[in-house]
């Protein structure tokens, strides 16, 4: 377990980076009609972490353990615990499947949360989210070289995707450049963990999200909520995903590509040449 100070500048805020490898080495047995042969793959971990707020247990997720701070502060936000910066005091991760957020907030009992289309146990969001007014984006603007640069950008940064096959990237672009870059095998886990990144004051929410997972309800709303304006994804959103990103005003982008995207709302934060 390695004890590092946040370079975020928060006071008290300490970390407890974790050790745990991201992936391991497995044989199998490659079987087609010429045979059988001997293989080396390497396979992503996916191991339970606890996440705890004020020494209460809030819940569990299975999780690649890599940015487990920020994912620990972004599920906490998701569940409707953590609502803005400055509220995190201090995180510790332990390798043994614990992470521990100290946090200026009231734990105040569970939360009712609603399913959804989500797993790995971050497939719930808190009904205090999905209902009431948004508050204003943080406004930006992006043309379509950017975009090309940031989808390139995130889809190169990590070879892990392609040597795993079992990764979703998750990027967001800031100020001309990838502010940020979180993978995980869950789709949600990546998203939180950007999300806890901005909690944490490590990026502002003044940018882009790029995710290679779909755009259900919970993914856009948690975007919404911490006040990403442009939301991008290499796949489409659902009806309720597209509806809330109506509500809140967000740019909803979907089937991103280096060259195109297909904006299904507010399409203006899109520049053309």
């Amino acid at each position: 377990m390695l004890l590092s100070k946040n370079s975020n500048g928060n006071k008290g805020m300490v970390i407890m980076e974790n050790m745990i490898p991201t992936t391991l080495n497995h044989q199998t047995t490659l079987i087609t009609r010429d045979g059988a042969e001997a293989r080396q793959e390497t396979v992503a971990v996916e191991t339970p972490f606890k996440v705890v707020l004020n020494d209460e247990t809030i819940g569990a997720s299975m999780v690649l353990p890599d940015g487990l701070e920020e994912f620990g502060v972004g599920f906490l936000f998701g569940q409707g615990y953590i609502e803005k910066t400055g509220q995190v005091k201090e995180v510790y991760v332990c390798p043994e499947g614990r992470i521990s957020v100290y946090a200026d907030v009231e734990n105040s009992g569970p939360k009712e949360v609603i399913i959804t289309s989500g797993c790995g146990g971050t497939g719930k969001i808190s009904r205090k989210m999905l209902e009431g007014a948004f508050e204003p984006l943080a406004e930006c603007t992006l043309d379509l070289d950017e975009i090309e640069k940031f989808i390139l950008e995130v889809l190169h940064y990590s070879d892990l995707g392609l040597r795993t096959h079992c990764i979703h990237a998750c990027g967001f672009w800031s100020e001309g450049r990838l502010a940020a870059y979180y993978e995980d095998v869950g789709r949600h886990n990546a998203v939180d963990k950007i999300i806890g990144a901005i909690l944490l004051g490590k990026i502002s929410p003044k940018g882009a999200i790029y995710t290679t997972g779909r755009l259900t309800s919970d993914m856009v709303l948690k975007c919404a909520r911490i006040g990403i304006p442009i939301v991008m994804s290499r796949t489409a959103p659902s009806s309720l995903g597209l509806a809330i990103a109506r509500r809140a005003g967000v740019t909803l982008a979907a089937y991103a590509r280096p060259h195109r995207v297909n904006c299904f709302n507010a399409p203006e934060r899109i520049l053309c040449p």
